[in-house]
């Protein structure tokens, strides 16, 4: 940890003369004549790495270049996409940039930053820390800034948790990002338009390490704590159908949080047509599938189906099989009102169905934003006796379907494209 107490005198000056870098350029090489020092830290725009690494597409392919990029879309608007790259950085367009490259191409970011860091520092004739920047907008604030997105040889993070300032309060949340900070720094002598990509940072020698060190990836935040993983008009489609689940465990308290999104739904009469039972015990998962299972098969018998055309349909219930976590959703009609004709009867039914099915809808989002895969699968309504029996329900509790829940395997399946004007009558 820095000592906050030792004031700083910081030099930050313009690498001029490096012209235009092409593709198998030696970057390190183009700043031999940069009058490097031991203990400088050299901020390197990442334009110039792209180029020279030749990160290059032509500029027809930018929409795909963009897909290829995104990791997960975070947020839309218009034209405008901010994504998640595979590095784990959340910025438009995936940091596909069309600015300071030659006209019809666009330039993708380094394919890891930090290893480029790396190799640029080894490439140095002195002791030095690398720091590779880009340009990011930020939430809540106008206007844009450099940031780190590769580094070598430089100390990435003060962290003063745990200490306490001045007048003896305890710091509990105070984490610096020191290269973001340095590179911001040498932004001010870049620019954007003075062709000046890379800048000297001297004053800092306390924090250049002796080996690469760890990088940026300290500083990309795990999508875990990320409260803020989906743009609002993006959550809901943050939801989607996953089949296959990898064998990471699901944590309970995720489920607990989705099931309170569940609840908010509407529903009829002030009403809380909602329970839903949270399948934590593999043997009683296990039991639960073996008897809707057999319940099935029997239902395909009478039907008269052959025993290989039963095998190839029970295979649909793997996904229940194969997930980490189920849980059942369950329709209750206390608090619903009852008619002297079956036509309102019937209404009233829909109406508790309709909000059952909202609670189901918000937990699936809610699982999506907490960064769970999740499947709805209607096989309990089919067999509602078995599922009440085995899980001790209610009778007066419907089983709604099952939602397997768990950690994505793969990614989902392309939405294919909706025009809502297709689902829309105006009157």
């Amino acid at each position: 940890m820095t000592d906050s107490t030792q004031a700083r005198r910081l030099e930050v000056i313009p690498v001029a003369g490096i012209g235009e870098v092409r593709p198998g350029d030696d970057v390190a090489a183009l700043l031999q004549d940069a009058g490097l020092r031991d203990g400088d830290i050299v901020v390197v725009t990442s334009k110039i790495v792209s180029k020279a690494e030749g990160r290059i597409r032509r500029a027809p392919d930018r929409i795909q270049a963009i897909e290829d990029e995104t990791e997960r879309v975070v947020a839309r608007r218009g034209d405008t996409v901010i994504s998640q790259t595979r590095h784990g950085f959340v910025m438009a367009a995936a940091g596909v940039d069309a600015s300071n490259t030659e006209p019809g191409t666009v330039l993708l970011l380094p394919e890891d930053p930090d290893a480029s860091a790396r190799r640029i520092r080894k490439g140095l004739a002195v002791r030095a820390g690398v720091i590779l920047s880009d340009t990011f907008g930020r939430p809540w604030r106008n206007g844009l800034t450099d940031v780190a997105i590769g580094a070598a040889g430089v100390r990435p993070l003060d962290d003063f948790r745990g200490t306490s300032d001045g007048y003896g309060n305890e710091l509990n949340a105070t984490v610096t990002a020191l290269v973001d900070e340095i590179a911001s720094a040498a932004e001010l002598v870049k620019g954007k338009l003075d062709g000046v990509p890379v800048a000297i940072v001297r004053g800092l020698s306390d924090l250049v390490t002796e080996d690469d060190g760890p990088g940026v990836r300290p500083l990309v935040r795990p999508a875990d704590d990320d409260l803020f993983r989906y743009g609002s008009r993006d959550v809901v489609f943050a939801r989607r159908t996953i089949r296959e689940f990898s064998d990471r465990p699901v944590d309970p308290e995720k489920v607990r949080r989705a099931v309170t999104a569940g609840i908010a739904a509407p529903a009829p009469h002030h009403t809380t047509p909602w329970r839903f039972v949270l399948v934590e015990s593999p043997e009683t998962r296990t039991k639960l599938l073996d008897a809707m299972r057999e319940a099935w098969i029997e239902d395909l018998r009478g039907d008269g189906f052959s025993e290989e055309s039963i095998a190839k349909r029970i295979k649909r219930g793997d996904v229940l099989r194969n997930a980490p976590y189920l849980i059942v959703p369950c329709l209750v009609m206390e608090g619903s009102h009852t008619y002297r004709d079956d036509r309102r009867n019937a209404s009233e039914r829909e109406m508790f169905v309709v909000a059952t099915g909202a609670g189901v809808e918000n937990l699936l989002i809610q699982l999506a934003v907490e960064g769970l895969g999740s499947a709805w699968v209607s096989s309990t309504m089919f067999c509602r006796p078995v599922v009440r029996e085995v899980l001790d329900l209610p009778g007066s509790w419907d089983p709604m379907g099952c939602v397997a829940v768990g950690h994505a395997a793969a990614p989902p399946r392309d939405r294919a494209p909706r025009d809502p004007d297709d689902f829309i009558v105006t009157r």
